[in-house]
């Protein structure tokens, strides 16, 4: 009798221990919000192209195209807006939609990306401008500027001819969607895509009063996301189109020359991708961890899958799942409670969805 006592004691203890690791495992993880939905306003065809941000108070800040006549790109769409969402709440609720670019029918402005200046803290977002009326397929290259954590935003600047050369003026160019990064000396640096020449840097030492192109050209690659590694040297992860998996490219003298080599550990669909610098403490040290994140398939846009390299990007984790249907395009970022924050595109555009999620459970095996 009082081994049975005991047995069934156990199990209790067992069910109990196993319900508080199930809640533990839980609340690791946020319920995905939709964030961006065609079902929310039927005169839109779609909303894509996802950026994120964590300004310097905390607030968390997403930026998606609203693509209204068509669900195309740039040049196959004349009504493209900008339109953000705002958090104060590391993303338990959410700002209405606000329209923060509208041109007139026939221009259309796309693939939204940001910068936090730390410094000032200034909030820098970039976006693709085309006049389909007067100039279809010339690609000009704006931005607009928040000094409250995003409440309001500047009138557009057009910084084409400080970013590109003159020669390019008819190429297919555009600045990379989803977000730059401020390096440790506090220059700001992003990525601009030229189709026919390869993937360039621009950047800004004067904390965005003016901007400039490093004009070497890295290849192969196209869209692509660049972060600072632990030794201060630049990384640049690159789609690459029709390969299966990523391209990176380092560069140990600031962009000057680049090393290339591609990454077979990171399967790739031919899709954008996001990838971040996190800071964790342990055991007293300081350790800088690359979090990567894209849909995990060498064939289809699917599988929206977070992976983790403590070397520098050398060797990755075999990565969180955190969603296994269609999804594309993707933001990440750090959110002011030390979470991290995903931002993509779901279930074959029809949505645009945030989660957040502990480096303890990601780090998990």
């Amino acid at each position: 009798m009082k081994l049975n006592i005991l047995l069934f004691f156990s199990f209790v203890q067992l069910a109990i221990d196993g319900q508080n690791n199930l809640i533990n495992h839980v609340s690791d993880i946020s319920p995905q919000i939709s964030l961006f939905s065609k079902n929310y306003s039927p005169n839109v065809s779609c909303y894509r192209i996802p950026s994120m941000i964590t300004a310097v108070n905390g607030d968390l800040i997403v930026a998606v195209d609203e693509r209204v006549t068509s669900c195309g790109d740039l040049k196959w769409n004349d009504d493209i807006n900008i339109v953000i969402r705002r958090s104060r709440d590391n993303g338990n609720t959410w700002s209405g939609i606000e329209k923060i670019i509208d041109f007139p029918l026939g221009q259309s402005a796309s693939d939204p990306s940001m910068i936090v200046d730390k410094t000032t803290g200034q909030i820098f977002l970039f976006y693709n401008f085309m006049d389909l009326n007067i100039k279809r397929n010339v690609y000009f290259h704006h931005v607009i500027t928040s000094k409250d954590n995003g409440l309001t935003w500047s009138r557009p600047k057009d910084i084409t001819a400080q970013i590109t050369l003159p020669n390019w003026s008819n190429d297919f160019k555009f600045i990379t969607s989803g977000r730059g990064i401020q390096t440790t000396k506090g220059t700001l640096l992003h990525s601009l895509v030229n189709i026919e020449k390869g993937t360039y840097l621009f950047g800004s030492d004067d904390h965005g009063q003016s901007w400039y192109l490093l004009n070497t050209a890295i290849n192969p690659g196209d869209e692509s996301k660049i972060v600072q590694l632990s030794d201060g040297n630049l990384m640049v992860n690159s789609r690459v189109n029709n390969l299966g998996h990523r391209y990176v490219h380092k560069s140990v003298d600031n962009g000057k020359t680049w090393s290339s080599n591609s990454d077979s550990s990171l399967i790739d669909p031919s899709c954008n991708a996001s990838i971040i610098n996190h800071t964790i403490t342990s055991h007293g040290i300081r350790e800088n961890v690359l979090i990567f994140a894209n849909a995990n398939s060498k064939t289809t846009r699917e599988n929206m899958t977070i992976k983790l390299s403590f070397d520098d990007g050398v060797t990755w984790t075999e990565g969180k799942t955190i969603y296994e249907g269609k999804s594309a395009y993707s933001s990440l970022c750090i959110l002011k409670n030390g979470n991290i924050g995903l931002f993509f595109e779901k279930n074959d555009y029809q949505e645009c969805t945030f989660v957040s999620f502990s480096f303890d459970w990601l780090s998990q095996k």
